[in-house]
């Protein structure tokens, strides 16, 4: 196999089809004028250009553009069938999967409950979640060229075992990338949750920009995502971030509850002892994202009862920077992103108290701001992986070998 070196034609026309199909994804169908002059290319070669990712089934006309009277210009677009990649969401409960194609459309979903409970069961169950997003997307399973699995846990790279994840059965079996990839038959990702959150939300969300940020997420579980250098950290075990797990003051430790008991971070502020905070304040939820928006609303009613539901808050955000400046006061992020369904529920209102109470206990003053992310994140940021990696080999196929 010959290989391309810096200077020679083939590396060059590589460069130049990859800036414009980068062109056409952020840009939609352009005409080859239009081409040429993004990619500096003259007529001629924006022509021999187009010639060739046609050709490699890369792009296809998507029509004509009116212009001046008599004159028309074709317009290209990326083919969407160029490849296609699956995500799936795996919590205790469900797997939710999606299917895109190249351009990032997603085209078609599926859900099933109950993620596996033996390591066969698993595979089995990835598939069967896989095979009916690809149902509903018309494309056949065998199609599919990568999968990026979004899980509340972290694969240990030296172990090829899933940590951090005793509430999520059937999953903690030996080389677990290994059995996914040979049981699905397709390259397979095993990413922690809140990570990839942390990535949709640098991709298209309000950290767009920081190379230095710390994601936290709030629910019934809590748990953050660290941006340094504008490289995700996943530490050496694949547990960085697992702030549910860190010691916090005013909550019990693991020697004293038992590691299996609720303990640390997670005791002092995840959603079941947010419930039960809000509940002493006359505030009632059958969620932890349903009692923070109660009080919300009660605080802001008027009523008699508002004092007490804002006291509520404020309890709740105390809890939260507590832990929170723990992370900052190592990391010192340029920004703290608030997402999962309790941070988001309390909106502004609880995303200003927290700011207050951490800023009033770490030198390191970083704005908080909540995700602009829509959806389920966590599949926006798995479809983003998987994309990133799909999209370098197929852009990279009109190279000759």
């Amino acid at each position: 196999m010959s290989q391309s070196t810096p200077g020679t034609p083939s590396l060059l026309r590589a460069i130049n089809d990859r800036a414009a199909l980068q062109a056409l994804l952020e840009r939609g169908p352009l005409t080859r004028p239009e081409i040429g002059t993004i990619t500096g290319l003259s007529k001629p070669t924006a022509s021999q250009l187009l010639a060739r990712l046609q050709e490699a089934g890369l792009v296809v006309l998507d029509g004509i553009r009116e212009g001046l009277p008599g004159r028309t210009a074709e317009l290209y677009r990326i083919n969407p069938e160029a490849a296609h990649v699956a995500a799936l969401d795996v919590t205790p409960s469900r797997i939710e999967a999606a299917v895109a194609d190249i351009t990032g459309a997603v085209a078609g979903r599926h859900r099933l409950a109950t993620p596996g409970r033996a390591g066969g069961d698993v595979v089995h169950r990835v598939r069967e979640a896989i095979e009916g997003a690809c149902a509903a997307a018309s494309v056949p399973a065998s199609a599919l060229r990568r999968a990026v699995i979004g899980i509340q846990g972290a694969i240990d790279p030296a172990t090829g075992r899933l940590g951090y994840a005793a509430h999520i059965p059937g999953w903690h079996i030996a080389d677990l990338l290994g059995t996914l990839r040979e049981g699905l038959g397709v390259p397979v990702d095993v990413e922690n949750d809140v990570n990839l959150v942390a990535l949709a939300e640098q991709a298209r969300g309000v950290a767009r920009g920081h190379s230095d940020f710390v994601l936290l997420w709030a629910d019934e579980g809590i748990g953050s995502a660290l941006v340094l250098g504008g490289r995700l950290h996943r530490g050496a075990t694949g547990g960085a971030g697992e702030v549910g797990y860190m010691p916090a003051v005013g909550a019990p430790t693991a020697r004293e509850a038992g590691r299996r008991a609720e303990h640390g971070f997670q005791a002092l502020a995840g959603g079941p002892t947010v419930r039960s905070i809000l509940r002493s304040y006359g505030v009632r939820g059958a969620t932890p994202a349903a009692a923070v928006q109660n009080a919300i609303n009660t605080a802001e009613s008027g009523r008699p009862a508002a004092a007490r539901a804002a006291d509520g808050l404020r309890e709740v955000a105390r809890r939260l920077a507590t832990g929170l400046a723990s992370v900052c006061a190592v990391v010192d992020p340029a920004l703290v992103v608030l997402t999962g369904g309790m941070l988001i529920a309390g909106g502004d209102a609880l995303r200003d108290l927290v700011e207050q109470e951490l800023h009033a206990l770490t030198l390191p003053r970083p704005p908080l701001r909540l995700s602009t992310v829509e959806g389920n994140p966590v599949l926006t940021g798995a479809l983003d992986l998987a994309l990133d990696t799909v999209r370098s080999e197929v852009f990279g196929s009109t190279i000759p070998s």
